[in-house]
């Protein structure tokens, strides 16, 4: 009875030893296998070393300041640029150009919006720190109160309104009525555009005028007051405000990029030097295909690569 209850003890403790062994190769050759890991800022994914699961995931903060003409693009697609990387705060203010570049090349913003070239704004050695990103075209339109029955002006008329030597519609086809300009501070880069390309020349802060640097109240002004006119991005367009055709030609997305309606500029994203991980990430998101076409169009702005001209820093239009 005692050697059939060895029998069967050495027996038990054979298979167990046994299944102890292959359960041991079972491990080793599976323990150098792990599935890839995927960086959630980029969509990569790549195998995990050492046996361990790493993951990187996008995070910080970004301060864009400046442009109030490019600000409602770069506010709508910040917004899906966080749903993608939740980990990452991106506030983005107006100001006007002037002050987004002042505020890049000082360190006090990430990034620096601008409807002009760093160039225009400051001077030669703090433009050249600056490292320009444009995301797109804007075209911008002089605009007036729906009760002015004016529906083109010309160059000269537009440059008599604004330097005050016509301040009544009756003057220039229109209504008797006092003509409110409603206009931008010198900082603006859509007064600069607008003064530049429409007018020819710069002006001065007239007496009476109303002087805002929001392109949002500006807007509003010009909708809610008699005889009002400004100038606004296409961006901001609606029926609450007419749009003036200039010289004859209408402002309209493919008069821009075919070159017909020259009051344009490109909408610029500057950094001071390279930008970080997480600028560039949004940077890059800024010129992809998911916001150039989708966002870029249905707010109003033009892909660069529609444009069928180019212009340079000095205002030279080419082919």
């Amino acid at each position: 009875m005692k050697k059939s209850l060895i029998l069967v003890m050495t027996l038990v403790l054979s298979f167990a030893l046994a299944a102890c062994g292959q359960g041991n190769k079972t491990n080793n050759a599976g323990g150098g296998t792990n599935a890839g890991t995927t960086n959630s800022a980029t969509g990569d994914t790549g195998a995990a070393g050492g046996g361990e699961t790493s993951t990187s995931e996008l995070s910080g903060s970004i301060l864009a300041v400046g442009s109030s003409a490019l600000q409602p693009l770069v506010d709508q697609a910040s917004k899906k640029f966080m749903e993608k990387n939740p980990k990452v705060s991106i506030q983005v203010q107006g100001g006007g150009s002037g002050t987004g570049l002042t505020q890049v090349s000082g360190g006090q913003a990430d990034i620096g919006n601008s409807d002009v070239f760093a160039e225009e704004k400051l001077d030669a050695a703090a433009a050249k720190e600056l490292v320009d990103h444009q995301v797109a075209v804007v075209g911008m339109a002089a605009v007036v109160n729906p009760e002015v029955t004016v529906d083109s002006l010309t160059k000269d008329q537009l440059v008599q309104i604004f330097t005050g030597k016509v301040t009544n519609w009756k003057d220039v086809g229109g209504p008797d009525q006092k003509i409110q300009i409603v206009n931008r501070p010198s900082s603006s880069g859509t007064r600069a555009t607008f003064e530049k390309y429409a007018l020819g020349t710069k002006t001065e802060d007239l007496p009476g005028a109303i002087q805002e640097d929001s392109s949002g109240t500006v807007h509003k002004l010009v909708s809610e007051t008699p005889g009002a006119i400004g100038y606004l991005a296409l961006s901001y367009l609606d029926d609450k405000v007419k749009t003036l055709k200039y010289d004859g030609v209408e402002a309209t997305e493919e008069n821009v990029a075919n070159g017909t309606y020259p009051v344009w500029a490109y909408e610029h994203m500057y950094t001071k030097g390279e930008p970080n991980e997480v600028a560039k990430a949004f940077l890059d998101y800024m010129v992809s295909d998911e916001v150039q076409n989708a966002d870029v169009v249905e707010l109003g702005y033009i892909p660069a690569s529609k444009m069928q001209v180019k212009r340079d820093l000095d205002g030279n239009i080419t082919k």
